[in-house]
């Protein structure tokens, strides 16, 4: 059986007896049918997709062991009362109006210093963030404030401001401007300088240039700088509460232990935590929502 076959400058045709067959060019890509598609044969790198009320699932694991403990008496009642017991307690509280009263006036306080030292922490980056000077003026006691707790500095302000409201949501702001300027202040160092590039070539003035690029820039970092933010407006809120306060979820844990209820105390902790939890939730959402456009493992 005889075979032709014929070149061009494109390919090699040759002849055969099943037909003609189109060799590929020399500079062409190989492609076979056997190459695995992308998204094929291969598990993608990441976390997976999101749990579907996954925030949920470790506090119940950590209810359910706390309960199985309990229950089978690995936990002495009177150091860690059972779940139920707690929960008896918090109705009872709430029964009698005590646990509302001491809510409302904690997160009065830890709304109030969140305020104040969100917008604190916030203008002092924008101003250390887009000025040599102002870095050079702000960043280092900022530093040096981030270095000194802010609890060591209660009894200076109790000589300062009293111990009354003043001196709690002072203490409260001082925990909570600190992460809101330190990431910010990194958000606005990390824009990308082809943003600025661009923004000098359609001649963007100044404050249309902190407007569209250096504000949605720094924004990633400042959401990230109020995650720390409210979580340190809690923990600071449980230390000043126990403080010559006469109010609060921190005073009625404080007058528990006096009492030894440690039930009472206990309903005071939860309380702590879940308003951690659903604040750091709800932050979360807003930045899911404010950043949308980014596209990265978490969403």
């Amino acid at each position: 059986m005889s075979t032709t076959s014929t070149t061009s400058t494109t390919g090699t045709t040759g002849t055969t007896a099943f037909g003609t067959e189109e060799a590929p060019a020399a500079d062409a890509p190989v492609t076979t049918a056997r190459r695995a598609r992308p998204g094929r044969g291969r598990k993608r790198l990441g976390p997976g997709r999101p749990v579907r009320y996954g925030w949920a699932l470790g506090p119940l694991l950590l209810l359910a062991v706390w309960a199985a403990g309990s229950g089978l008496g690995l936990f002495d009642p009177r150091s860690l009362p059972a779940p139920w017991t707690v929960a008896g307690t918090a109705g009872d509280l709430v029964a009698e109006g005590r646990l509302q009263s001491h809510l409302a006036t904690s997160a009065q306080r830890a709304l109030l210093g969140l305020l104040f030292g969100v917008a604190a922490g916030l203008v002092l980056a924008l101003v250390s963030g887009l000025s040599r000077l102002g870095e050079a003026v702000i960043d280092g006691p900022v530093q040096i404030k981030r270095a000194v707790p802010s609890l060591a500095l209660i009894p200076l302000l109790i000589l300062w401001f009293g111990i009354g409201e003043t001196m709690k949501v002072v203490t409260i702001a001082l925990g909570v401007f600190v992460p809101v300027y330190i990431h910010t202040h990194n958000g606005l160092r990390t824009i990308d300088n082809r943003y600025a590039e661009l923004a000098e070539t359609v001649r963007l003035g100044r404050w249309a240039f902190v407007r569209h690029v250096v504000l949605p820039g720094a924004l990633p970092g400042f959401l990230l700088g109020m995650r720390f933010a409210v979580t340190g407006a809690w923990l600071a809120l449980v230390v000043v509460e126990q403080v010559n306060a006469t109010s609060g979820i921190g005073y009625m844990m404080e007058l528990a232990r006096t009492y030894g209820q440690t039930d009472v105390i206990l309903v005071g902790l939860v309380v702590y935590g879940l308003l951690g939890l659903v604040s750091d939730a709800l932050v979360r959402i807003v930045e899911r929502r404010a950043l949308s456009w980014r596209r990265t493992l978490a969403g």
